[in-house]
């Protein structure tokens, strides 16, 4: 079938990165999407952008979503240099929950079916890194579930871990933006010897925890004292909840990625969910932040492609039409 004759629908999950100690190393793919239909265009590139999401992303060929689908038609070997795009998405920008990452994924892996797949997974993950700058957000949303990932500037690599089906994880999302940039930049260049061995002991003992289903671990082992405790600054009421969420049913927390939307892992049948989420919630208004509380499981999967191809694909429904069911209106 010639690629001008098919579309692509790819569901992607949303990440959530560092899990507290594992800094630019640990991610895991959450139960909030965003969804990127391509195909090609015969008018022209069109690009429609649904939901508040997506406010203010460009709508013409300097968009993001465009221009990593060039560079898989430029490795694939082939041209395609006018797209139809549809968007949807409940991740919402800026917060925490890898939104560029699941936008970069869910690119590369709709315009690489759209050419029949030349790209197998690793090659798209290789891709997502350098895009991204590291590989926790891209590679949960590449693989699913919890990945363990490195990068030396040069090539990623990386483990899965199935998540646990008694994990939920709590998230609390203010109500304003944290650029990655911005957090990044209340760093320190340094760090002593030891906040890095702390950080690398907290680190394995997390991974080991999520592995086993040692969850009475967790709490110890999402500790961190490499970036959280500098970023604190940006998002108040971050430390309280930090120090005291366990204390209310969590079974540990942490800043999700750069922030500002805070996270905490808790086991499904806790009978204190509403407590934790009311701790949350309340700690933030306390400081003046309205925020907005998600209860999400681990995503086991990366990309749900769908591909529509022949009379079918000129006959289908618009993308809000077919995945209404599914959104969630963040």
């Amino acid at each position: 079938m010639n690629h001008s004759e098919r579309r692509v629908l790819a569901k992607v999950p949303a990440s959530t990165a560092n899990l507290g100690p594992g800094f630019d190393t640990l991610g895991m793919a959450v139960s909030l999407y965003a969804w990127i239909e391509m195909g090609v265009s015969d008018t022209g590139t069109a690009i429609e952008l649904h939901g508040g999401n997506l406010g203010g992303v460009p709508t013409d060929k300097s968009n993001l979503i465009y221009k990593v689908a060039q560079l898989v038609f430029e490795e694939a070997g082939v041209r395609i240099p006018e797209l139809h795009i549809a968007m949807y998405s409940d991740i919402p920008l800026t917060r925490g929950l890898g939104s560029s990452a699941s936008a970069i994924v869910g690119a590369l892996a709709a315009a690489n079916a759209l050419v029949g797949s030349p790209l197998d997974d690793d090659r798209l993950f290789q891709i997502a890194t350098r895009l991204e700058g590291h590989p926790d957000n891209v590679g949960a949303s590449v693989f699913g579930g919890i990945v363990v990932a490195s990068w030396d500037g040069t090539r990623a690599d990386h483990i899965r871990l199935e998540p646990s089906p008694d994990l939920e994880v709590l998230v609390a999302i203010p109500d304003f933006q944290l650029s990655t940039e911005k957090a990044r930049h209340a760093l320190p260049g340094r760090f002593g010897m030891a906040d890095v061995v702390f950080n690398v002991s907290r680190s394995s003992l997390l991974v080991a925890a999520l592995a086993t289903g040692n969850h009475g671990m967790i709490k110890t082992a999402m500790q961190d004292r490499v970036h959280q405790p500098y970023r604190a600054a940006l998002i108040p009421g971050m430390a309280r909840i930090l120090d005291e969420a366990a204390g209310h049913g969590a079974l540990g927390a942490a800043l999700s990625g750069a922030g500002p939307t805070l996270l905490a892992l808790v086991e499904s049948g806790s009978p204190r969910k509403r407590e934790l989420e009311r701790f949350l919630l309340d700690t933030l208004a306390a400081e003046g932040i309205p925020a907005k509380a998600l209860w999400l499981r681990p995503s086991a999967a990366g990309p749900e492609l769908t591909v529509t191809e022949g009379a079918a694909a000129a006959q289908l429904a618009p993308l809000m039409e077919r995945i209404k069911g599914e959104v969630r209106a963040c």
